[in-house]
């Protein structure tokens, strides 16, 4: 046995599975973690993890988080007569008691309860599609609205901090480690003169303007479970990244990745277009759920949510492609800059349909 399947082995005799487990397989696409699903007695599964903890340094910090806001959700979901096994992620928790195993080698382990019945997207097949995920997204910010999301970890510093993102985005020009900004120089306009809106939310913050709340940084659609026998967004998944932040971030990455007619490191240009329409699909399924937990000023937000995600991600790129490609992957020469591009096409045209996406906010509020 080699020692990869003897770390398993010590999971597989941590937590407190019901029944016999019969097998452990690899499981889903997530590049992150190492995922198993685990078959027990009866046919009953559940999915084993072992975190990376390269990415995630604080584990225990994590799971604090996840395990406060899905007790949460499942009192809420209870109380709504809705069905907690299924609506939220479950933690089974180990022998000892914990959310968290720590094998011999320093591996840390946690597992939920596998949701039958349910199938996951990679992108959407319809406006009908990415409405569904609104809704979904809206429904967990509601029913975390009254959360205290002051008391959860920062788990990642900064995660959302736009104009630390622009601070940092300024070192890496005036460093130039690479002679690299000199190809990219209409793009390094394009953000300097953008400097002041990225301080926009970050002030509203500062100043008690908007309210903290429970966000959960990855809003894209291939983290909601679909009920398979009605198609309806059934349970958001992922739950690694929750922290404090504000709800535009959340709704803002949703419209950044989902209402983009192109891939994210498309070099056409010319394909690059934000949608109005799938932006109206999810802003109609996002407020019909979290509309009511929502200020009126966080509502009127929504769009500089969805600019400042996106501007933020293409100064991330750009960072990135400045200091050598040493954050995201990348496959070929240039493809960080061709990112950078796709997002600061897509900020162009927001800026050109700013009147028609407050309308439609206003239509939907």
């Amino acid at each position: 046995m080699s020692g990869q399947e003897l770390r398993l082995e010590e999971a597989l005799a941590a937590f407190e599975f019901e029944g016999a487990v019969q097998q452990a397989q690899r499981f889903g696409e997530g590049h992150i973690n190492d995922t198993f699903a685990v078959t027990a007695e009866g046919g009953r599964r559940w999915i084993l993890q072992r975190l990376n903890t390269a990415v995630f340094r604080q584990p225990q910090q994590v799971m604090e988080n996840i395990l406060g806001v899905t007790r949460h959700l499942r009192g809420k979901i209870a109380a709504r007569g809705g069905d907690p096994e299924r609506e939220t992620l479950n933690l089974l928790l180990t022998r000892a008691g914990g959310p968290l195993f720590t094998d011999s080698e320093g591996g840390v382990w946690r597992c939920y309860r596998f949701i039958e019945g349910t199938v996951c997207l990679q992108a959407a097949r319809s406006d009908e599609d990415f409405f569904n995920t609104g809704k979904t997204f809206g429904q967990f910010q509601q029913l975390l609205s009254d959360y205290p999301a002051q008391t959860l970890h920062e788990t990642i510093p900064h995660f959302h901090d736009t104009p630390d993102r622009c601070r940092r985005f300024e070192a890496a020009v005036a460093e130039d480690r690479l002679g690299r900004a000199a190809s990219a120089g209409p793009e390094i306009a394009f953000l300097r003169a953008r400097r002041e809106d990225c301080r926009v939310l970050a002030d509203l913050l500062a100043g008690g303007k908007l309210p903290l709340r429970v966000t959960h940084n990855d809003t894209k659609l291939n983290n909601i479970l679909i009920d398979a026998a009605t198609g309806e967004g059934l349970c958001v998944i992922d739950l690694d990244t929750v922290m404090p932040g504000l709800s535009a971030h959340d709704y803002g990455d949703s419209i950044r990745f989902g209402a983009s007619t192109a891939a994210e490191d498309e070099p056409d240009l010319s394909k690059v277009h934000f949608s109005l329409p799938l932006f109206e699909a999810y802003t109609r399924g996002y407020l019909a759920s979290a509309g009511g937990a929502l200020t009126e000023l966080e509502k009127q937000t929504l769009p500089w949510g969805a600019k400042l995600m996106t501007l933020e991600c293409g100064m991330r790129f750009l960072t990135d492609y400045l200091e050598g490609d040493t954050y995201f992957k990348t496959h070929r020469p240039g493809q960080n800059l061709d990112r950078t591009r796709t997002q600061l096409r897509l900020v162009e045209e927001m800026e050109q349909a700013w009147d028609e996406m407050a309308r439609i906010i206003k239509k939907y509020s």
